[in-house]
């Protein structure tokens, strides 16, 4: 393919024949191939050759190949122009065809045709130099003297006058200036008559300028043509302003006129006016440097950007995005520290640990005015107001509140948000909040954050690292603004139920404040300041019309609700409002109908008199409108028998009472559980069986025909109701020993003791977690005397003070002084029953 003359084709060429469109030298044009002899081209040629010769072909402009095989061609075009083959894509819908890229390189004309199948061969003269398109322009071998060079001067000057009409954005454009400044002079009208808009006449005619100054002369006049066309597009938007817009349609093809659009609406702007305003408002947004500087660059961008491009909306949305966001905009703090414990009083009864928080948190701000915001973790059972008391503390602030809800998220993109390389990319649900508040200084509620899910999509827990981290959120980035905005400002508030699904890193990023369920007495303090006032409004009744007393709503918390929030017991007051609701309903209609038809005697004395007012709800009312009591408040029924206990447990929805039955039967020492248990709790009945039979002849412990062994010929059976709850923690293991020793002992144990603690195979009792939530469970149902180990003592002092005054508690650091604690009368063996009495704590 060289010698000294240059760079030379093959002097054979299979030859497509096409009727599509004209190739040039220089462009590069998609044919489609479906006729019989151009797809034996392809197959045999194309697809079958490894070298490089087998990919330049020769295409033949303006002839149709013939449908069949069999029938003549018709006579060729003179003139071709050799090509190589830069793609091939096959394909079988709706028929078999390929689609070729082709790349034209030069000239040719067809001498003679070799062969006629099963493809078109013929013997070429190549008619132009090839290496004239790999030689810099200062280099090429252009005349600059007499008519060729005023031709080719006068032609370069019309294109640089087309491309200065023209946006450099478009891409077709900006190949067009690169093209330009880079090819030689005698190359620039094959390619500039490929890249405007002409028709294959006009393309044709240039093809078939062999000489290059008569080539200039035939691409002259379509480049002056084009210009005219711009030209007189301008002059008729300037003319019209106001009332119509013509768009510039750029395209492969080459830049034509495109369609008329008339803008119906008066109140929308030219685009010009448009992009100023948007200018105006980035400058106006007080955003940082780096911000200010991408939206500028952005904007840039979206100034050369035709309208018709999907681009220009995706830009034009991520500019309208960073200008209303609050990048310098905050509210001011109501740092009253009086107002604000008054407030929160109001709002909530209780939560004096998250309230002394809040004033904390005022007061430092009253002492130092750039304060990184909080992270606070409000862990407690569902119910008990920590969503609530969240809104109730940026009301106290004077800042604007938005709850995100995080329970069940499992994609790492709501948090951080979307690239916008992808289709329908939007923010996070930070940045999206602080949009919607306007505000770089709200209160975020992260609300259900152990509720968190993980996916293919990735981990939303590991993307609020950044955003939760008081030293990183000062510049948090989101994929979507692909800038740093700052979150030190916002205070953040995390609700969970449980700390156990939340991941420790996350954990230990903020500041967990537990809250506990509500004692009986709180509960109804806020069922008469809150819950009460709340439904008689949401029913449409009055304090005239529906009275409850405490007595009733202390019979609603005890026997018909037993949870650690309010909730249910809210649920519980409106049915009893929607109950009297019927009746002052029907007693209206009874006295409209009075008025309206005066009735005798014997028939007013048939229908039910209207109800006095108010209605007082008593126990009687109660069972009426609610139904038998749920709950019983004693337990001692259930400890009629030995070889039962009563144990406490800790659950995600606050603290439960928890039975433990065991019984025996004879058999061959085999223990057998059941209750859904898990591995730590089964392994603390086998603990607490080892012990006692260790220890049976200190505590005389027998079975059943008297062996001091107490499985000798014995099978036990422990038992944990309710059976469909999953149980498992260390907890239970006093209660267990307590259950067994009755149980080989035959004593009752007390029916007013709880308990809870882990037991060792040494006899010690290990402190345990959950206390107050326990305590208060056992409070609900109505125990009187609680075992506790002795190192969870410290755990006490945040029980309200009335729990303390109803409650014996004592701690125990082994299981003697728990054994001696659980029955009456001390239990035989125990140091305590013979030496000195039980010594309680009353806390």
């Amino acid at each position: 393919m060289t010698s000294d003359g240059g760079i030379k084709i093959p002097s054979r060429l299979p030859l497509l024949l096409s009727h599509e469109g004209v190739l040039l030298p220089g462009s590069t044009v998609r044919f489609s191939v479906d006729s019989p002899r151009n797809m034996h081209l392809v197959s045999q040629r194309l697809l079958r050759g490894t070298s490089l010769k087998s990919t330049i072909i020769g295409v033949i402009p303006n002839t149709r190949d013939p449908e069949h095989d069999t029938d003549d061609l018709p006579t060729l075009h003179k003139i071709g122009t050799a090509g190589i083959a830069v793609q091939v894509v096959g394909s079988n819908w709706p028929k078999p065809h390929y689609s070729l890229l082709i790349t034209g390189l030069c000239r040719f004309r067809v001498s003679s045709l070799l062969k006629e199948r099963p493809f078109v061969l013929a013997e070429v003269e190549q008619l132009d130099k090839l290496d004239q398109y790999t030689t810099p322009a200062t280099e090429g071998a252009t005349a600059e003297d007499g008519e060729l060079g005023e031709l080719s001067k006068k032609f370069y000057q019309a294109a640089v006058q087309l491309l200065g009409m023209l946006d450099m954005s478009v891409p077709v454009v900006a190949k067009f200036r690169r093209l330009l400044d880079s090819l030689p002079r005698e190359t620039l009208p094959d390619v500039v008559a490929s890249m405007i808009r002409t028709s294959n006449k006009e393309k044709l005619q240039v093809l078939d300028a062999v000489s290059l100054e008569e080539r200039f002369k035939k691409a002259l006049p379509m480049l002056t043509k084009q210009i005219e066309g711009l030209k007189l597009l301008q002059k008729t938007r300037k003319i019209n302003p106001d009332n119509e817009k013509r768009v510039l349609s750029v395209r492969k093809g080459g830049v034509f006129p495109g369609r008329q659009f008339n803008l119906d609406g008066e109140d929308e702007e030219e685009d010009g006016d448009d992009t100023v305003a948007l200018e105006k408002k980035v400058h106006g947004a007080n955003m940082p440097d780096a911000a200010l500087r991408v939206c500028l660059k952005e904007l840039k961008r979206l100034k050369k950007m035709p309208q018709s491009m999907p681009e220009y909306a995706l830009t034009r949305n991520y500019l309208d995005l960073m200008v209303e966001l609050p990048w310098s905009k905050s509210t001011k703090d109501c740092l009253d520290i009086r107002a604000a414990r008054t407030l929160l009083d109001n709002d909530h009864y209780a939560m004096d640990k998250l309230k002394r928080r809040v004033l904390e948190y005022l007061a430092v701000r009253q002492l130092k005015t750039s304060l990184k915001g909080p992270i606070l973790c409000f862990v407690g059972p569902p119910g008990v107001g920590k969503t609530s008391v969240g809104r109730s503390i940026a009301r106290t602030l004077g800042r604007e509140f938005h709850r995100i809800a995080l329970g069940g998220v499992c994609d790492q993109s709501d948090i951080r948000g979307h690239r916008r390389t992808y289709v329908g990319s939007m923010p996070g649900r930070i940045i999206n909040g602080l949009k919607t508040v306007g505000v770089n200084n709200p209160v975020f509620l992260l609300d259900e954050v152990d509720k968190l899910g993980k996916s293919l999509q990735g981990d939303p827990a590991a993307a609020l690292l950044e955003v939760l981290d008081p030293e990183q959120n000062h510049s948090f980035t989101d994929h979507y603004l692909n800038v740093a905005f700052d979150l030190s400002q916002v205070l953040f508030i995390a609700t969970a139920n449980t700390t156990a699904t939340i991941p420790p890193a996350l954990l230990d990023r903020m500041e967990v404040l537990q809250v506990p369920g509500y004692t009986q007495e709180e509960r109804v303090e806020i069922a008469h300041r809150h819950l009460i006032p709340n439904q008689l409004e949401q029913h449409g009744l009055t304090p005239q019309q529906l009275h409850i007393p405490q007595e009733t709503t202390q019979d609603i918390i005890s026997r018909y609700t037993r949870e650690a929030g309010v909730r249910s017991l809210e649920r519980k007051i409106g049915a009893i409002c929607r109950a009297v609701a019927v009746k002052v309903a029907e007693g209206h209609r009874v006295t409209k109908t009075e008025d309206l038809i005066p009735e005798s005697p014997a028939q007013q004395g048939e229908k039910a008199a209207p109800p006095e007012m108010p209605i007082v709800i008593d126990h009687i009312a109660l069972k009426d409108i609610l139904g038998p009591p749920l709950f019983e408040m004693e337990v001692s029924e259930r400890l009629t028998l030995p070889g039962v206990a009563l144990g406490l447990a800790w659950t995600p929805l606050g603290g439960e009472i928890m039975f433990v039955e065991a019984s025996r039967m004879e058999g061959d020492g085999q223990l057998t559980l059941t209750g859904q248990l898990g591995d730590v709790m089964k392994e603390s009945a086998h603990l607490a069986i080892s012990w006692l039979r260790t220890n049976a002849k200190t505590y005389q412990l027998t079975n059943m025909v008297g062996s001091p062994d107490p499985l000798e010929g014995t099978d036990i059976h422990l038992h944990f109701p309710a059976g469909a709850v999953t149980k498992d923690g260390p907890s239970a293991g006093v209660t267990i020993v307590t259950c067994l020793a009755s149980l080989f002992s035959g004593q009752l144990v007390r029916s007013d003791v709880a308990m809870t603690g882990e037991i060792t195979l040494r006899g010690l009792v290990l402190p345990v977690g959950g206390i107050k939530d326990k305590v208060l469970a056992a409070h609900r149902a109505g125990v009187k005397r609680i075992i506790l180990p002795k190192r969870n003592e410290k755990d006490l002092e945040e029980l309200p003070a009335n729990v303390h005054v109803d409650l014996d508690f004592v701690l125990a650091g082994n299981l003697d002084e728990v054994l001696n604690a659980a029955f009456d009368g001390g239990f035989p063996g125990t140091a305590s029953a013979l030496t000195h009495p039980q010594l309680t704590s009353k806390l």
